[in-house]
Formats: C-alpha cells, sequence, structure tokens
C-alpha cells in the first residue's frame, strides 16, 4: 500500500453523506461521492479533500466507476452487496451504511440470502424492505468508519517509516 487510503462513496441513495463528510476531514482523508446524474451530489464548500464525481445512468456505471478506481487499503461506502463483493476481492474495505463491515466470510451468505429473495419477488411474493435509518444506526455508522480510517492510518504510517 503506497498512497494514503481513500473513501470511495456509492453516493445514489447514501443516507450517511454528512457523516462521511466529517470523519474524512477529521481523519484528513480523501472522499470521492460518486453517483449518476439522476441524483444531485453537492460539494461542501471550502473542502479539497471532497470529490464528486457524476456518472450517466448506465447499467452499473457507478459500481463499476468505484470497483475500478479503489485500491488495496481504500474504503467503500455502499448498501449493495454486488459491488462489496468486488471491494473485498480489491483488499479494500466495505462499509454498509449502517456501519457493519462486510467480510470475506459473510459475503457469499448475504449474496445467497439477496438471490432468494429476488427469485421470491420474481415470483410473485413480496419481501421486507431494509429497516428505516435511525440515529443508533449513524452513530454505528461513524464509530465504525472513524475506528477503520485510524488503523489505516496508522498501518500506513508504519508502512512509511520501514
Amino acid at each position: 500500500m503506497n498512497a494514503a487510503p481513500c473513501i470511495y462513496v456509492d453516493a445514489d441513495a447514501c443516507p450517511v453523506k454528512k457523516e462521511i463528510i466529517a470523519v474524512a476531514e477529521k481523519c484528513q482523508v480523501e472522499v470521492f461521492m460518486i453517483a449518476s446524474y439522476d441524483h444531485h451530489l453537492e460539494k461542501p464548500a471550502g473542502s479539497s479533500l471532497i470529490h464528486t464525481v457524476q456518472l450517466d445512468r448506465g447499467f452499473q456505471s457507478v459500481d463499476m466507476y468505484i470497483a475500478n478506481h479503489t485500491s488495496p487499503g481504500d474504503v467503500v461506502i455502499t448498501q449493495d452487496l454486488g459491488l462489496a463483493a468486488l471491494i473485498l476481492g480489491k483488499k479494500a474495505t466495505a462499509l454498509s451504511n449502517r456501519g457493519e463491515t462486510y467480510t470475506p466470510d459473510q459475503i457469499d451468505f448475504l449474496l445467497a440470502v439477496r438471490h432468494t429473495h429476488a427469485k421470491k419477488r420474481r415470483a410473485g411474493g413480496r419481501t421486507k424492505g431494509p429497516k428505516a435509518m435511525t440515529e443508533a444506526d449513524r452513530q454505528r455508522f461513524l464509530q465504525s468508519l472513524t475506528k477503520i480510517l485510524v488503523e489505516l492510518q496508522e498501518n500506513h504510517s508504519s508502512q512509511r517509516n520501514t
């Protein structure tokens, strides 16, 4: 890992953008908010750490951009399990907007559950959607992201000094 870690955000439907910006500025980490033109992204005034990238609404264009730009040691924030699986394969950290870190040990199971639910919906069945975002979810996200960034920065710093 040569470069300092960056944060890539699947920003189309991300409910924790403000929290990401706050932690990134505190930790001095660059953030790339990626979204389709269908979603309005506003770059915070006066911040050189926060970048916005708007893409065509092509199928999976945001996911592919993130997957193609992520390097080992980066952090990707997404609700998309398929993107999370790609990111884990690149030796980067995949974090949900509720502060849950996706791991290689669990991603296959999560993808299988997603597939089962999709089959049920295609057959006319119903499945539950995600629960509403709570303040506890936001706090767990803030704690998780802060912990991940501190650990990554410590690892990056120790690698530079060796």
